[in-house]
């Protein structure tokens, strides 16, 4: 975990609000506002400092020359915009005249959104991390001219406090160290940036990676595992939906006998613990129990009080977790949190043209004093505000079920920063309400039903969070996988045209015209940066469960030239494996690779899984080849710590497996196909590819690429099913309930 806040502080205000074109426009030439030029810039995060005080420049030549052309260093600032304690030194330090002035004077000031530049974001906090045995945001860096590290750290109060020094105090010290002893300073610099080259390029000769890693990784999250809340590891606990994800493809590959590695119904546990630990988490306040959606972390052991922001990335991922528990169990609990979650970003999070936005900031306006912030003002409630609300019956009913008390349910605040608040959560199951108010659990159930929409509605007259409103391309990806599998799993077709309309916004947005390469961030109307192996990697993943979903052959088409344009752009041909970036951009000093699944997942985990799967979509060798040498480039870290790269193991897990390749021959939205589709649906399959023969151009498209697919035809004017290991097909069968039966017998 990354974490730089002390909890004791909330600063007076939230962020500040951006400036429109409308309002720039409307300026008097002199006077009224004064803006630095951060104003010009797209990103939320750099345009809530365009009214600081501070000398900002953002990220490029023109600071660079400055820095070199005065001899001055610079003082490097990451954050993102619904970062809160990136709020509290902009409001602490970054407004104060006292500061900006040394800031000004002695250094050029650079602001970076690491949302937009995780790559620069990657170098320093590499570079914080290995100094300080820290990292967080905001990130603060002293640099050279030549832009090497001098000093690093993350959140600085004003002046001494915290036990950590002030920031005032650090940049005298700074400066003045950089006026008497610069060549010290800059000698000193060039040696940690080449250890840091040499730490991050250095490559050891892969190893053999064998099935057991699997049960090695398996075996460190197990030991992780918190029995009395769910959880991998102790609070503040994070979802990090690569740990669930690998433990239900592991339960899926042991517990089917017989598994041709594995010992019969080994591994077990791992499906009654992810199960459990997602509904502790939906049942917490770490699912929005209103308006649906998750925050980004709890807190505290019991998923009950959250971190209040809301990420894209989050979402996108865990609804693809959701869907995988509820196709192992049918338990409807998970669909639910599936549609709720979803819900939320169709209401709250897409954009004009289809395009989801990043997110939601933790603080908000209070409701009765709207120039002061609070983390989570949004979200809390007061016992009168729900007796207010509704009728004493249901009241009495709602305030049970979710553990409304009258001096606030928050049990651990020694901050005080919930005083009499109350943070929803499930303490008390529907059966346990039903008992207590003598009702069914259904009357019980329809009741809070109508309960958690009148409050809803009375929440969003409250001031909302501010939302980043930027896309990236990388988030929108997950995203994309998260609706396009919604709509495979609950069958809504509102989660499929929603697939498809991002999917066209991506294509005709954030493509650049000219050379057909991503571009990272769109906003107001404006695309740009060039993309990174992750937005890659996470659009091609969702190209491909979209395609799995609509059948749309141009999805799968895009899929294969991202794929390619990834290869040339971003592998690495002497050792393997996808660098971060293009390495076209000298101002990024490290050339680096991901080769950790934390909050997001690593470009390289996502797109081992994409290359097998296009392997097995397409007939084409050359992508299992590529996919095995990833393997082999990050064998050295599994071996060593497995548990790091569980999406890695998740797509090792499909590689040792026999995937299957199941081929519906029939038209796209006749109702045999969607039958057959929905036998294939109902059951977790990890292992597998879906592809439509609809006798038309995807037909001819996938022919292509084998001359199997100029055979499959449907049988007696019937959707038919083949289901073929290596294209190697058992008898085609136009009956869902045959279909069921091969798809549930062992591997």
């Amino acid at each position: 975990m990354l974490s730089s806040c002390h909890p004791n502080e909330k600063p007076a205000s939230g962020p500040t609000p951006l400036p429109t074109g409308a309002a720039l426009a409307a300026l008097p030439p002199d006077g009224g506002p004064t803006f630095n030029r951060l104003v010009f810039e797209q990103s939320p995060y750099l345009l809530q400092h365009a009214r600081n005080p501070v000398d900002w420049y953002p990220w490029g030549d023109a600071a660079f020359e400055k820095a070199r052309r005065e001899n001055k260093p610079i003082f490097l600032s990451i954050g993102y915009s619904t970062c809160h304690w990136c709020h509290v030194m902009e409001h602490e330090s970054f407004e104060s005249d006292t500061i900006a002035a040394l800031l000004n004077r002695d250094f050029i000031p650079i602001k970076v959104d690491r949302e937009e530049r995780p790559d620069v974001d990657a170098v320093y906090m590499t570079y914080v991390q290995a100094t300080t045995g820290g990292g967080g945001w905001p990130m603060s860096v002293w640099l050279t001219p030549e832009l090497k590290p001098i000093l690093g750290g993350t959140y600085f109060p004003p002046d001494d406090r915290y036990g950590r020094p002030g920031f005032a105090a650090i940049l005298q010290q700074v400066a003045k160290a950089w006026s008497e002893n610069r060549e010290r300073i800059v000698s000193s610099s060039d040696n940690v940036l080449a250890r840091l080259r040499e730490h991050t390029s250095s490559t050891n000769d892969a190893v053999p990676l064998a099935p057991d890693i699997l049960d090695a990784a398996y075996a460190q999250l197990k030991s992780t595992y918190e029995p009395d809340f769910g959880g991998f590891g102790d609070a503040p606990k994070f979802p990090r939906p690569a740990a669930p994800n690998f433990m239900l493809r592991y339960y899926n590959s042991n517990h089917r006998p017989p598994a041709p590695h594995r010992a019969e119904g080994s591994g077990a546990g791992a499906l009654a613990m992810t199960t459990f630990t997602l509904r502790k988490m939906a049942e917490g306040g770490m699912y929005d129990q209103l308006g649906g959606g998750f925050h980004r972390y709890s807190v505290d052991a019991r998923w009950h009080v959250p971190h209040f922001e809301k990420m894209l990335y989050d979402q996108g991922q865990l609804v693809c977790t959701y869907l995988d528990a509820y196709q192992l169990t049918h338990d409807p609990f998970l669909a639910d949190v599936v549609r709720g979650t979803l819900g939320y970003i169709l209401r709250d999070m897409t954009g004009p043209h289809g395009e989801w936005f990043s997110a939601e900031d933790a603080d908000s306006p209070l409701p009765e004093n709207p120039a002061k912030q609070s983390e989570g003002a949004f979200y809390v409630w007061e016992h009168p505000q729900i007796t207010a609300a509704l009728a004493p019956e249901s009241a009495a009913i709602f305030n049970f079920h979710y553990g409304i008390q009258p001096n606030g349910n928050v049990i651990s605040d020694p901050h005080g920063e919930f005083p009499r608040k109350n943070v929803l959560m499930v303490f008390h199951t529907l059966d346990d309400t039903a008992q207590q108010f003598g009702k069914t659990p259904q009357e019980i159930e329809t009741n809070l039903a109508t309960a958690r929409a009148t409050l809803l509605q009375l929440r969003n007259q409250r001031p909302r969070p501010h939302r980043d409103d930027k896309t990236i391309t990388a988030w929108n990806g997950l995203m994309l996988s998260g609706f396009a599998r919604a709509y495979q799993v609950l069958d809504d077709p509102a989660y499929r045209d929603a697939a498809l309309r991002a999917a066209a916004f991506l294509r005709k947005e954030l493509v650049d015209p000219k050379s057909g390469n991503l571009l990272r961030r769109y906003r107001a109307g404006k695309a740009g940066i060039d993309a990174y192996a992750e937005d890659y990697a996470f659009l091609i993943q969702g190209l491909l469960d979209l395609y799995e979903a609509a059948f749309n052959i141009e999805h799968l088409e895009w899929a294969i030239t991202l794929q390619e344009k990834q290869n040339a752009r971003f592998w690495d041909s002497e050792h393997g494996g996808y660098f971060r970036t293009a390495g076209n951009d000298p101002s990024v000093l490290l050339r680096m690779k991901e080769d950790y699944d934390g909050a997001e997942p690593a470009a390289n985990s996502i797109a081992a899984l994409n290359l097998l799967r296009l392997a097995h979509m397409t007939n084409r060798p050359e992508f299992l080849d590529r996919a095995d040498k990833l393997f082999a480039a990050f064998s050295v870290r599994l071996q060593a710590t497995p548990h790091a790269m569980p999406q890695l193991l998740a797509a090792f897990d499909y590689r040792l497996a026999k995937p299957r390749q199941i081929v519906i021959a029939g038209q796209p939205g006749a109702a045999d196909t969607a039958a057959l589709l929905r036998a294939v649906h109902a059951r977790f399959i990890p292992n597998k590819v879906l592809l439509l023969a609809d006798g038309a151009a995807g037909q001819k498209f996938l022919a292509q690429h084998n001359a199997l697919f100029t055979t499959l035809a449907p049988q007696h004017n019937q959707a038919t099913a083949y289901i073929c290991e290596n294209f190697t097909c058992r008898l085609p069968t136009p009956s869902p309930a045959k279909v069921t039966a091969i798809l549930d017998e062992p591997l």
